[in-house]
């Protein structure tokens, strides 16, 4: 690249990117390209006599063209075409199953193979806290307005339990008086007081999932269900227990209405199922909801980084961010919050909202600008941000052991503040039915393995299919005595799996052993895999090769079958384009298929086929049978139109002669054919000749009549 070339390049790089974006991109990216320096068109040609006159053609129409825009008319137009881009994904790319809490929690731990598009659109994520809220040292235990002493009963020896009562909450503060009786009294310590009488709340407990259970059966697994446990409320989950598993995916939302501090220790149990004998306690967690409703750290609710009216982050407090700022005030002595306009008042300092954003939030899903101020300001200040705490479970029967840990959270709601707003739905994600049909059309190029009894090279070709992960397999039909690696099958095979569009894997349920009682969930990838075999009547059969496709990430096929070639598949280190089929939907032409048992890649033959994939309502409306089987449709496939060499030996004793021995030995058949009967007539000859020659020799010697 010569020295006036390069920033000419650059130049047009740069306003390719202004004016047609990748829809791929963030807008934060974009937008700073309007900030990079201009290429001077005078210093890149300067010095360079050659082609003088086209060089300043070509600087004169660049000046006319691009030097006279505005950056800031860029970035309005830069700006134009992602809102466009964002209300297209908005409506059109998104739906409920991948674009849910789900994808809240896995953008918040950096899962992003599960969160593509969350993230892709900068939504709301929380903080995952690696222990119980209470002991985040920032929250000192929640004992901020008051401490909790436990009261027993008697005198404890070392060797004894504590005969533990019940517990004070309290707190003490000493301060000295005037000496002077008639002074004023300083002012209390104890201000702001919550009220006395109990409080009705409405408690939500999201329990996530838990980690590292401690096993309980002889497979090294468990059968974990939940039981919550509330004054006199127990609500359990025993019906829809987790079979195998020690890090099973809850997702139960409980709800309950208690009185506060009458009921105040909330327990959350994590319990195993057994068949015949009694469930047993796996470990167990409690939660003072008192201290959590008595702390200047509100930590009934965490407050989420957004304000949203709708969508997956729905506010769901009780009081809007608004009243929560001019509570938070008024607790702590900071004076009126006073609003003016895109900007707030709170104690010495004012806050913009452009300093939170300052370029117009897209997100249709926001609320009003002054709760969203309000809340901007609340995570600047100490109170629970929105989050899920990770609480480790005891046994009672071993009381210092760790069992495992629980991810959950607990929403407190007064019920004199109002009504709260909608709960998460925080159910496990479900798969989505679908069907995977994959018509096997022909083969091409197939290496010949088997050699007839006349010397030719020749393959008896079939195929196997089936998804990875899935003990079931299904097979062509076999394409006998194929002359040139071509086989013609016209065969459907048909997949029925579960999918988690979310998290682009597929779901398996399967028993371990014959004798399980539950069958166990996994997850993995969906791949189709086919393998191309030679088939043996009297022996095993002979591997040709094999294709293994990632419907989530699978290469394009090649319309003709020269054009088909190992450089198609992926490697390592060798990047090709890759597609979805789940976007796709439908492909069909040639595929390569390959022998790596020598651990290079060789090419073994080339598969025409044809996949489709169809919703469990599709599937319904558009019936496929197996095979060639009824129902025979889309498509319906005929018979193959294999030649009339295709057969198998034994079963066509005709055919064997006419197509085999015929076509190579027919000259050799026919030629021995006259040799034997001239060989015949030669002996009939020699055999007749003597009495022959003796009826000429009598009837010679014979006197005339």
């Amino acid at each position: 690249m010569t020295p006036i070339t390069r920033p000419i390049k650059k130049l047009f790089k740069r306003i390719r990117l202004f004016l047609m974006p990748d829809s791929e991109e963030a807008p934060e990216s974009l937008l700073r390209q309007a900030d990079e320096p201009k290429v001077d068109l005078d210093e890149a040609t300067h010095g360079n006599t050659n082609n003088s006159s086209v060089w300043d053609q070509t600087k004169a129409y660049l000046k006319k063209k691009f030097q006279k825009v505005d950056v800031d008319e860029l970035k309005r137009i830069q700006r134009r075409k992602y809102e466009r881009w964002y209300k297209h994904v908005q409506e059109s790319e998104l739906t409920s199953q991948e674009i849910d809490w789900w994808s809240k929690l896995y953008a918040s731990t950096n899962d992003l193979e599960k969160c593509k598009k969350y993230r892709k659109l900068g939504y709301d994520t929380l903080e995952i806290l690696p222990a119980a809220l209470e002991k985040v040292p920032e929250y000192q235990e929640f004992t901020d307005f008051c401490h909790t002493m436990q009261l027993t009963r008697g005198k404890n020896d070392d060797d004894e339990d504590e005969n533990v009562i019940g517990e004070f909450k309290g707190s003490f503060r000493v301060y000295p008086l005037p000496p002077d009786p008639s002074e004023p009294i300083p002012p209390k310590v104890f201000q702001m007081l919550p009220p006395s009488d109990p409080e009705e709340c409405i408690v939500r407990v999201y329990v996530i999932r838990a980690v590292d259970l401690q096993p309980n059966d002889p497979n090294g697994l468990a059968d974990p269900y939940l039981e919550v446990k509330l004054g006199k409320t127990k609500m359990n989950t025993r019906d829809d227990y987790i079979p195998n598993s020690i890090c099973p995916v809850f997702g139960r939302l409980f709800e309950i209405k208690t009185l506060v501090p009458l009921s105040k220790d909330l327990i959350i149990r994590v319990k195993d199922y057994d068949l015949l004998s009694s469930d047993d306690i796996i470990g167990e967690t409690t939660i003072d909801l008192e201290n959590r409703y008595l702390s200047n750290f509100r930590a009934t609710c965490g407050l989420p980084k957004t304000y949203w009216t709708s969508g997956i982050n729905q506010w769901r407090d009780s009081q809007k961010p608004v009243e929560i700022l001019k509570w938070y005030c008024m607790k702590n002595r900071l004076g009126d919050v006073i609003f003016n306009g895109p900007s707030v008042s709170v104690g010495n300092k004012i806050y913009k909202l452009t300093e939170f954003e300052p370029t117009p939030p897209l997100n249709k899903h926001l609320g009003p600008a002054e709760q969203r101020l309000a809340l901007h300001v609340l995570n600047l200040l100490p109170v629970v941000k929105e989050h899920v705490e990770s609480r480790p479970l005891y046994n009672p029967l071993q009381p210092n052991i760790e069992q495992g840990r629980l991810h959950m959270w607990v929403d407190i709601f007064p019920t004199s503040l109002g009504p709260p707003g909608p709960p998460f739905d925080v159910a496990p994600r479900k798969p989505k039915k679908y069907q995977l049909r994959v018509v096997i059309w022909n083969t091409k190029d197939v290496i010949l393995e088997e050699e007839s009894i006349t010397g030719e090279k020749m393959s008896d070709i079939f195929l196997k299919g089936w998804l990875g992960g899935v003990d079931e397999k299904q097979k062509t039909d076999i394409h006998y005595r194929s002359l040139d690696g071509e086989g013609n099958f016209n065969w459907r095979m048909v997949f029925p799996f579960d999918y988690q569009i979310a998290e682009q894997t597929m779901v398996v349920k399967k028993k371990e052993h014959f004798w399980s009682l539950d069958e166990t969930t996994l997850t993995t990838t969906p791949k189709f895999i086919t393998q191309v075999w030679d088939n043996d009547k009297f022996s095993a059969d002979d591997f040709i090769g094999h294709l293994e496709l990632n419907l989530n990430a699978m290469p394009m096929p090649a319309k003709r079958s020269r054009s088909c070639k190992l450089s198609m598949l992926p490697d390592v280190g060798k990047d090709v384009k890759l597609v979805s089929l789940f976007e796709m939907r439908h492909m069909r032409g040639f595929w390569p298929c390959y022998d790596d048992s020598t651990g290079t890649r060789v090419l073994t033959g080339k598969i025409e086929m044809e996949l489709e994939l169809v919703t469990e309502a599709e599937a319904l409306e558009r019936p496929a049978g197996l095979g060639r089987e009824e129902p025979n449709m889309n498509p319906k496939l005929d018979p193959p139109n294999r030649p009339e060499t295709s057969f198998l030996w034994f079963t066509s004793p005709w055919k064997t002669f006419k197509y085999i021995i015929w076509r190579n030995y027919g000259c050799m058949i026919i030629c021995g054919i006259l040799l034997f009967l001239l060989i015949l007539l030669i002996a009939l000859f020699i055999y007749s000749f003597p009495s022959l020659m003796a009826e000429l020799v009598v009837d010679s010697a014979k006197p005339p009549r």
